[in-house]
C-alpha cells in the first residue's frame, strides 16, 4: 500500500485556538508534525498486519509524549494538562493505538510511580520510562473482573524478605513489549496494593492477545504471575485500596477525552475533503443536503466536545476537576467520535472501508476506546450517581 500524504487540517469552528497559550499551540504543532511525518505514512500497513510499530516507543520518548505532566527532575515534561490533552488529541488523530501507548506509559505507569511511589522508585523507573528506553504497562483488569475491579483475585503474600505474586491480568496494552508492569493485587488482609513487576522476574510472562479487529497496531497481552518473587521495595508505600488504581484511571480518561476527539477530527476532515472532490449526478456530493447534514452535525459535535475538554483542562490545571467530570468528557468524546466515524464512512461509500482512508481503522479502534478505562455504560452511571447521590452499581 503506497504511503499517502497526510493533508489533515484541524477544525476550529469557534476559534478556540484563541483560548490556548502560544506554548500550548507550539506543543500541538510539534506533535502534529510528528504524526504527519512518522505515523500517517506507516500506520495503515501496521494495522493491516496487526503489528505494533515498536520504533514509536523511542520516538514518543524523544518528543516528550511520555509523562508530559511529570516534573522535569524525573525526566517528564513539567507541562500543564491542556498541553498534555493536545498531545493526546494529535496522537489519536494518527491512531488510537499510538495514543494508547502514550496514555498507558504516562498516566497508568509513570503517574502512579510518581504519586504513590518511594523516592527510590521514582529515581529508578521514571527517567527510563520518560525517555522511551523502557516501556511500561498497567495490570488491573482480570479475565473475570473488568468493570468491577474490587473483585480481583490476583494476590500478594508476605514471604519474609520478599512478596509472592499470583494471578493474571487481561487486555493489557503494551504488555508484550513492556519492561515494567504496575500491578494491583490483594494482600492477605484483602487490601488492594500496587507494586512494580519487572520483566525477567521468574514466573512472570506476557502472552500476546491475537485476533483483534480493533487497535490492531497496538500491542495487547496478558500478564501472568506464577509464584513471582517481588522485592518488598517494589511495593507502593503510601496507598491502599481502589483509590490508587482509580486515581490513575482518572488521569488516563482525561487523556482519552482529548484523544478520541482527535480521531473524530480526522474522520471529519477526511469526509469534508472527500465531499468536495467526489462527483455523483454531475455535482460534488458536498452540495447534497443529506451530506451537508452529516458534515454540519460532525462539526457541531466536535466544537461542543472541544469546549468541554478545554474547560476540563482548565479545571485539571487548577486541581479542581472531579473524577465524575472526567467521566462525562471521556464518554462524550468517545460517543461523538464513534458516531462521526460511522457517518464519515457512509459519506465515503465503498471507499470508506478501504485502507486508503483512515476512517474504518478509526471506527474499529473507537470500539475499544468506548470500552476501556470504564465502559460507556459505567461512565453514564458515574454521572447518574454524581447528580442523584444514589448508587446504581449495587
Amino acid at each position: 500500500m503506497a504511503a499517502k500524504t497526510d493533508l489533515f487540517q484541524s477544525p476550529d469552528y469557534y476559534l478556540l485556538d484563541e483560548l490556548l497559550t502560544e506554548e500550548q499551540r507550539m506543543v500541538r504543532e510539534s506533535i502534529r508534525n510528528y504524526v504527519k511525518k512518522e505515523i500517517s505514512p506507516i500506520i495503515e500497513e501496521y494495522a493491516q498486519r496487526a503489528e505494533f510499530p515498536r520504533q514509536i516507543v523511542q520516538q514518543l520518548g524523544d518528543i516528550g509524549c511520555f509523562g508530559p505532566t511529570i516534573p522535569t527532575q524525573y525526566g517528564g515534561g513539567g507541562m500543564d494538562y491542556i498541553s498534555y490533552g493536545l498531545m493526546m488529541q494529535e496522537l489519536e488523530r494518527g491512531d488510537s493505538g499510538v495514543r494508547s501507548t502514550a496514555s498507558v506509559q504516562g498516566s497508568l505507569v509513570m503517574f502512579p510511580i510518581y504519586a504513590y511511589g518511594s523516592e527510590e522508585q521514582r529515581q529508578k523507573y521514571l527517567p527510563k520510562l520518560a525517555s522511551g528506553e523502557w516501556l511500561g504497562c498497567f495490570g488491573l483488569t482480570e479475565p473475570d473482573h473488568g468493570s468491577n475491579p474490587a473483585g480481583m483475585v490476583t494476590t500478594i503474600k508476605d514471604a519474609g524478605d520478599h512478596l509472592v505474586l499470583n494471578g493474571a491480568k487481561m487486555w493489557i496494552s503494551n504488555a508484550p513489549f513492556a519492561q515494567v508492569a504496575v500491578v494491583w493485587a490483594k494482600n492477605e488482609a484483602g487490601e488492594i496494593q500496587g507494586l512494580i513487576v519487572e520483566r525477567g522476574m521468574e514466573g512472570f510472562t506476557t502472552p500476546t492477545t491475537h485476533g483483534k479487529w480493533s487497535l490492531r497496531a497496538s500491542a495487547t497481552g496478558e500478564l501472568v504471575f506464577d509464584h513471582v518473587k517481588v522485592p518488598k521495595e517494589n511495593i507502593f508505600p503510601t496507598i491502599k485500596g481502589l483509590k490508587g488504581p482509580l486515581g490513575c484511571l482518572s488521569k488516563a480518561r482525561y487523556g482519552i477525552a482529548w484523544g478520541a476527539l482527535g480521531a473524530a477530527m480526522d474522520c471529519y476532515d477526511t469526509a469534508l475533503r472527500y465531499s468536495k472532490e467526489r462527483v455523483q449526478f454531475d455535482r460534488r456530493i458536498g452540495g447534497f443536503q443529506l451530506q451537508q447534514k452529516k458534515l454540519a452535525e460532525m462539526i457541531t459535535e466536535i466544537t461542543k466536545a472541544q469546549l468541554l475538554v478545554w474547560r476540563l483542562g482548565v479545571l485539571m490545571n487548577e486541581g479542581r476537576a472531579t473524577p465524575a467530570q472526567i467521566s462525562m468528557a471521556k464518554r462524550n468524546s468517545c460517543e461523538i467520535a464513534a458516531n462521526i466515524a460511522r457517518d464519515a464512512r457512509q459519506l465515503l461509500g465503498g471507499m470508506g472501508i478501504t485502507g486508503e482512508y483512515s476512517i474504518m481503522r478509526h471506527m474499529m479502534n473507537l470500539e475499544s476506546v468506548i470500552t476501556y478505562e470504564g465502559t460507556h455504560d459505567i461512565h453514564l452511571l458515574i454521572t447518574g450517581m454524581d447528580v442523584t447521590g444514589l448508587n446504581a452499581f449495587k
